[in-house]
């Protein structure tokens, strides 16, 4: 008898578990999606970070059938002000929440300017393998044709995905999924703006049903080394850009003087250095005051090295763009000055 109302209280506690709905909490710091504009036909011209979370969960009362959620302010800003003390602030709150056994996710609200250098610097310092999604808006919360509410929802199916875990932070948006290592804006106004160059999507999202077809090989999140637990800064890092006719070694230098520990180049083509730039540079390099990276200004594709540039002590970005390899640059500075050891992090990050 004692077997069998244990058995029965197995099957009904298994029963609740199965259709209890995950925890979710929305991290907000501002962005489009919490913007307002004078008109309903505005989608330029409007002032980004003017409404708060419990504004934008209002407003889409059907995430309660998803998910328990909750929200926090984090910040409310246009991300093209994004800070090292914004992004601190959310990572350790994250890594916090993500410790926690009543936390199944987060989604992070943010603007699209600088969202694809947010989610791979999360994608680098969040410890867990539960999901983290970021999503915004190309369009203004008082738009008529607002792209945000369908694009929290998605993201929201997303972060309470089973599926979901152990695939790094995420961007759902415009119904698509998107690895943070390789999303990036590619359009100043367009709601298709977002893209991955060099691998493609990860899935789709549809009424809220995910489907996931690529999977990133990279690593990240909690098979990363990378800690900004109890950091109050991050090592300065700048970019050159190089151009014809370039002068940009008064940028450097100025950058240097600055403060600067770290360089990413956005050269031409697979990565080239004009030479009134490079000549600089590799006497930068000659000092080990200074990591160098070379990047380009293309946006998708491989970066390769010469044996002569190696043995300067260049570094590759591999196929990251230019605001991607300065954030993993300033996380690799946090652990090592060495560029034979920052040339292995980019390899595997």
């Amino acid at each position: 008898m004692k077997k069998l109302v244990f058995g029965v209280l197995v099957m009904l506690v298994s029963s609740v578990m199965a259709f209890a709905k995950p925890n979710i909490v929305i991290l907000a710091t501002g962005g489009t999606i919490a913007g307002e504009a004078k008109s309903d036909l505005a989608t330029t011209g409007y002032k980004a970070g003017s409404v708060g979370i419990e504004v934008l969960i209002n407003a889409v009362p059907e995430l309660k059938n998803l998910a328990n959620i909750s929200g926090e302010q984090i910040a409310n800003i246009d991300s093209s002000n994004m800070s090292d003390e914004v992004w601190l602030t959310l990572a350790n709150r994250i890594n916090e929440l993500l410790d926690r056994g009543d936390v199944d996710g987060i989604v992070i609200t943010h603007g699209t300017d600088t969202m694809e250098e947010t989610a791979y610097f999360l994608n680098l310092v969040v410890s867990s393998a539960k999901p983290v999604v970021l999503t915004g808006a190309m369009r203004p919360a008082t738009a008529m044709s607002a792209d945000g509410p369908k694009n929290l929802y998605n993201a929201v199916a997303l972060a309470s995905d089973k599926n979901a875990k152990n695939k790094g932070v995420m961007v759902a948006i415009n119904d698509k999924i998107y690895p943070a290592r390789e999303v990036s804006k590619t359009h100043t106004l367009n709601v298709e703006t977002f893209k991955a160059p060099n691998s493609g999507e990860m899935g789709y999202i549809i009424d809220g049903k995910v489907f996931f077809y690529n999977v990133s090989l990279k690593l990240n999140s909690k098979d990363s080394p990378f800690s900004v637990k109890g950091l109050k800064s991050l090592p300065k890092v700048d970019i050159l850009y190089t151009y014809s006719q370039d002068g940009s070694k008064v940028a450097a230098e100025a950058f240097v003087k600055a403060g600067a520990k770290g360089l990413v180049v956005a050269g031409s083509g697979a990565g080239s250095i004009h030479q009134n730039q490079k000549e600089y540079l590799i006497e930068l390099l000659k000092s080990k005051k200074v990591a160098v990276v070379k990047s380009s200004r293309v946006g998708a594709g491989l970066v390769p090295l010469s044996d002569e540039e190696i043995k300067q002590g260049f570094i590759s970005a591999n196929n990251l763009n230019p605001q991607k390899a300065r954030v993993l640059l300033m996380l690799a500075l946090t652990k090592t000055s060495d560029p034979k050891k920052i040339a292995e992090y980019f390899d595997k990050y």
